[in-house]
């Protein structure tokens, strides 16, 4: 230590001022315990030199954690018996703040290029994430929160997602570092502490350095890769997860220009059509347009033309010449070819080039265009579905079928 440092002596107005804030308010049963204490004299010297050091009148010179620590335990009554072992006492402060938890988050921006780096007050050119120590029974989210918002001036609040996070333990100390992402580019960043952050500047992730060993950071980001040895430990993940985000990104953009929309934006669903239009449809083939209206006759179209649905043709039932064994199924439903057909009783089994006649007036319609008679058919009606409502089980017909079995 040069003999000006050894020599450095702080104002008493000042040390009583700092020692009445921050040492003597200490409760009683508390001062043995001198970990509690340093907290303090750390809280006091951050004070001084905000507030009394750097001001107009220069009353107040800086000085080191230690040489603040050595005036206040010599001005300090109940801490002046404790100066012998001072520099112990520091030491096992320094290995206590090892081990409290520091919580954090590293700010991304919206485009996913960048990422915000601060650079301390002290620090000549190291760079990290904005995080700080817990407080007792502190939530770490809220503490992650209210640490970057001191150190950037930034609210994460709405932003942070509480099981996003990477946690790394670097010199013996724990950290965790929650993700936040969508943080805009053009975002002013004041920090709210006096004297701890000097600078927020955004830095491009993909040039930051993995290692000490790469040598080419200080062509491409500015500086040493030493200068970024406190962010190193996280970036291989950050990283990974920037690259996970991206692709997701392109894979939503080209999933939406691949879907047909409407000018609303909403995609097209195939509508499928419902009964009353497919009542409506063309039944007739190109020659003969044969149309079937609401109220359910068929009309023929002397017109002709291609007017005509898939059904296409003109359709007849099919006739069975040859009757298996007698089915109970067949006589009950009636499709047989000997058996009668009825509005209310089966429909018939629709086959080519047979002639259609209406189920309501029973009007029989045929090709125009045809020469050649059909051959004599059984009179099958075409029967709608929605006929058979009234349908009724024949009871004697039934029976007899049975007792032919």
């Amino acid at each position: 230590m040069s003999a000006a440092k050894s020599a450095l002596q702080i104002d008493e107005e000042f040390l009583d001022d700092l020692a009445s804030r921050f040492i003597i308010n200490v409760p009683v049963e508390e001062r043995a315990n001198l970990i509690r204490i340093c907290f303090q004299v750390e809280l006091a010297h951050w004070f001084y030199l905000d507030f009394y050091c750097g001001g107009e009148d220069y009353r107040g010179v800086s000085c080191t954690l230690k040489q603040f620590a050595t005036q206040i335990f010599q001005h300090v009554p109940f801490l002046r018996v404790r100066l012998p072992h001072l520099d112990e006492i520091l030491d096992n402060w320094k290995k206590y703040k090892l081990s409290v938890p520091t919580y954090g988050a590293i700010l991304i921006s919206d485009d996913l290029s960048q990422v915000l780096l601060v650079q301390s007050y002290w620090a000549k050119s190291s760079w990290g994430f904005p995080k700080g120590k817990v407080n007792e029974n502190e939530d770490p989210v809220h503490c992650a929160v209210r640490e970057v918002f001191e150190e950037t001036g930034f609210d994460i609040s709405h932003l942070i997602q509480a099981a996003d996070f990477f946690e790394s333990t670097f010199n013996d100390q724990f950290t965790r570092l929650y993700v936040v992402s969508n943080v805009p580019k053009d975002t002013v960043f004041t920090p709210r502490t006096r004297n701890e952050i000097k600078c927020c500047v955004w830095f491009p992730i993909d040039l930051l350095p993995n290692s000490k060993t790469e040598v080419d950071t200080k062509q491409t980001v500015g500086f040493n890769a030493n200068s970024f040895f406190m962010i190193m430990p996280f970036m291989k993940r950050l990283k990974k997860w920037v690259h996970s985000r991206r692709e997701e990104v392109v894979a939503r953009k080209a999933g939406k220009s691949q879907q047909p929309s409407n000018s609303k934006g909403e995609k097209k669903r195939q509508r499928h059509k419902s009964m009353g239009e497919i009542e409506n449809l063309w039944i007739g083939d190109g020659g003969s347009g044969v149309h079937k209206m609401s109220g359910g006759s068929l009309l023929n179209n002397p017109g002709g033309g291609n007017k005509g649905t898939p059904m296409g043709h003109n359709w007849e039932p099919k006739r069975r010449d040859k009757a298996p064994k007698t089915n109970p199924k067949r006589q009950l439903f009636g499709s047989d070819a000997t058996a009668t057909s009825t509005p209310d009783t089966s429909p018939a089994v629709l086959s080519r080039n047979t002639p259609i006649i209406a189920a309501k007036n029973k009007t029989k319609i045929t090709d125009s265009s045809s020469s050649k008679k059909p051959n004599p058919r059984p009179q099958f009606v075409v029967t709608p579905c929605w006929e058979w409502d009234n349908f009724r089980f024949d009871i004697a017909r039934i029976c007899d079928s049975h007792n032919n079995l």
